[in-house]
């Protein structure tokens, strides 16, 4: 493993410590604001983060091309004496046959809006789940339900023709064990509303993964994540106003939890995502980030002092190994 490897992983190691440590926030967060102030506040600020962020990547990817610029010049002035004029001309021939700019542009701006107010919109409805499901639940196992949406998203890519294998299977069925284990704790063996609510929760992150995997390649991930934060804060706070009574000094009492969730979780984690996924096999990757799961569990154990049982611990164990073997290289299908 060479260096820049290893910084890349202890990147994307830092943002899954970040996103298992955000479920602590948002945890104490309920001891002094209701769900929906809680988005709407930690997403407008996560928004807000961002911003300086994108005019910060734009100077750098400005002057990166300033750069690629005063080389390609360099080259061309180098063979203006005639060397190779048909590749020349090709060149500006294709560069005549290319898109309208404009065009090109006013898809890309189109795309960007509706990929940013499509992801906000299911942002939204996963993230007031999850925050109402934590009320009820403890973070650990709130961050190993959430996470179950890693194994979802293939299955429901099979209801938009994308093929999978057996392996798949078996990793269903370890998952649905392991959360049988982690949920039905009681004697009567029936899920308590805050694991429904986190099981719900990891159905809408899976279509969230979905629409992200069709708009990002196709803009500018950071702007794309500006937007649905956005989004996701504008409509919790409309959900604020109608279904909650938000108070100023409630707020200002929540102020660690809700910034440690605006500014580390959704500004600096995604940036940091972004940065540690750059030249990284997307399995080792999301291997590492699913690590999230685990973290939420220690640091509910080492802050909050919550415990789970021996059979809870059981299932966080499959649930793990389910979404290990999920991510797992293996055999290619065609999609």
């Amino acid at each position: 493993m060479n260096k820049f490897t290893i910084r890349q992983s202890l990147l994307l190691l830092l943002t899954a410590t970040i996103w298992g440590v955000a479920f602590v926030a948002q945890s104490v967060g309920m001891d002094y604001v209701q769900p929906f102030t809680f988005n709407a506040v930690r997403n407008l600020i996560g928004a807000a983060v961002l911003v300086p962020v994108i005019f910060l990547l734009k100077k750098i990817n400005t002057q990166n091309d300033e750069d690629f610029t005063g080389n390609l010049d360099e080259a061309l002035t180098d063979n203006e004496h005639g060397h190779e004029p048909e590749k020349e001309c090709a060149f500006t021939d294709n560069q005549k046959k290319g898109a309208d700019p404009s065009e090109k542009l006013l898809d890309t701006c189109r795309n960007l809006i509706i990929g940013g107010i499509s992801c906000g919109v299911i942002l939204f409805i996963a993230s007031n789940l999850q925050q109402f499901g934590i009320q009820y639940t403890t973070v650990g196992k709130a961050g190993f339900i959430t996470a179950m949406y890693i194994v979802l998203v293939p299955i429901i890519g099979i209801f938009l023709h994308r093929k999978t294998g057996p392996r798949m299977w078996v990793a269903v069925a370890m998952a649905i064990a392991g959360l049988y284990l982690l949920c039905m704790t009681g004697v009567s063996l029936i899920l308590n509303m805050g694991d429904l609510l986190l099981i719900l929760c990891a159905v809408a992150f899976s279509f969230y993964i979905l629409v992200i995997d069709h708009f990002s390649p196709l803009v500018d991930g950071v702007k794309m994540s500006c937007i649905q934060f956005f989004t996701c804060g504008v409509l919790s706070f409309l959900c604020m106003m109608v279904f909650e009574t938000p108070q100023l000094s409630q707020i200002l009492a929540a102020w660690m939890p809700i910034l440690y969730a605006g500014v580390m979780s959704c500004g600096v984690a995604y940036t940091l995502q972004i940065v540690g996924q750059r030249g990284m096999n997307p399995t080792v990757a999301s291997l590492i980030l699913s690590l999230e799961s685990v973290i939420s569990l220690l640091a509910g154990w080492l802050i909050l002092h919550q415990s789970l049982s021996g059979r809870e611990l059981s299932g966080c164990v499959i649930m793990f190994a389910a979404i290990v073997l999920v991510q797992l290289p293996g055999r290619q299908y065609r999609q």
